[in-house]
């Protein structure tokens, strides 16, 4: 039985990898803890150190600097205890291409004291219609909650997930987050690796966003939401060469952006500390407003106020470097 306590305890982590010019810093001293029961997320563009963080607490990479414990345990020193009790559902992984859904889980059941029921895995993955289907023969999707349905199987106490939702189409993303919803319902653990701000938002209870290899940010979506930017957004399609001008001087918008549609027309996006006022105005004003929505202004925007960039243009710089 592993000790009680947090799930994940990350003290002062440091990463480096050596290249000439003096190394690489890929995590630059983190400091996180994972209370045990809740999916927690690793928020970040490709580049931010999601990955590395997470080859650290699985021991697949030892940490330059800091500790880790995982459900208690060292992850370099006691490898065999985190065997038994974490799961990890990586991007892509090696597996029997020619069994079928229900021969792979029951063959990987085989090697665990106390695994769960492959048929209640291939239900609650939504893979009934599969379950006699070669793996070769599966879709990207199927594919992706078949590895998350493998993770499951030894009933982990941290469950471990890199992009998980890749290659989905919605009601196949749905079904995969009402099993990693159950898994957290019936006292387990998971942490989520994603890049996917609407992932974040709908399945964890709490964020890290990372950025260049530090938390910038840390808490329960909502909250951080609250914090960092309290806006709401109003979004409206108009005629294309209609005239913004009083909208851009209206008391009531911060700030509004445009991009104009493949098809014609404008789409109109405006931050606003009252939209109910402004949303009246557009209403009653002289544009013909089409379309119109409104919300939070959501993760993206929080991580834009909190690293200064947008998340796409930090997806695609975190790219180049790299290839650099």
């Amino acid at each position: 039985m592993a000790p009680t306590g947090p799930a994940v305890v990350i003290e002062r982590l440091v990463k480096r990898y050596p290249a000439p010019g003096g190394g690489v810093t890929a995590v630059a001293g983190i400091d996180l803890t994972i209370g045990d029961g809740e999916i927690f997320g690793l928020l970040g563009p490709n580049g931010a150190g999601k990955t590395t963080t997470i080859e650290t607490l699985v021991g697949l990479r030892t940490p330059t600097e800091g500790t880790v414990r995982v459900l208690g345990f060292d992850p370099v020193r006691q490898r065999d205890e985190i065997r038994r009790s974490v799961a990890v559902q990586p991007q892509q992984a090696a597996v029997f291409e020619f069994q079928t859904v229900a021969e792979l889980l029951r063959a990987w059941a085989s090697f665990y004291p106390d695994a769960a029921d492959p048929d209640e895995v291939i239900e609650r993955m939504g893979l009934t219609r599969s379950r006699d289907v070669r793996v070769a023969r599966l879709s990207g999707g199927q594919r992706q909650r078949l590895l998350v349905g493998a993770a499951l199987i030894s009933r982990p106490g941290l469950l471990v997930l890199d992009e998980p939702s890749t290659g989905m189409d919605p009601n196949a993303r749905e079904e995969l987050w009402e099993a990693i919803r159950a898994h957290r319902d019936t006292g387990g653990t998971v942490l989520l690796s994603t890049h996917s701000m609407e992932e974040a938002e709908e399945l964890c209870d709490r964020v890290a966003i990372l950025d260049r290899g530090r938390i910038v940010a840390c808490g329960a979506p909502e909250e951080l939401v609250r914090e960092h930017a309290p806006e709401q957004e109003v979004l409206f399609t108009v005629a294309a060469g209609s005239d913004l001008t009083w909208l851009e001087e209206h008391a009531g918008v911060l700030e509004t952006t445009t991009v104009e549609r493949p098809g014609g027309g404008v789409r109109v996006r405006l931050r606003t500390l009252d939209p109910d006022r402004v949303l009246v105005d557009v209403l009653t004003g002289p544009l013909d407003a089409r379309r119109i929505q409104t919300g939070e202004a959501g993760l993206e925007e929080v991580f834009r106020r909190v690293t200064g960039r947008s998340f796409a243009r930090a997806d695609v710089t975190e790219n180049a470097e790299e290839g650099a």
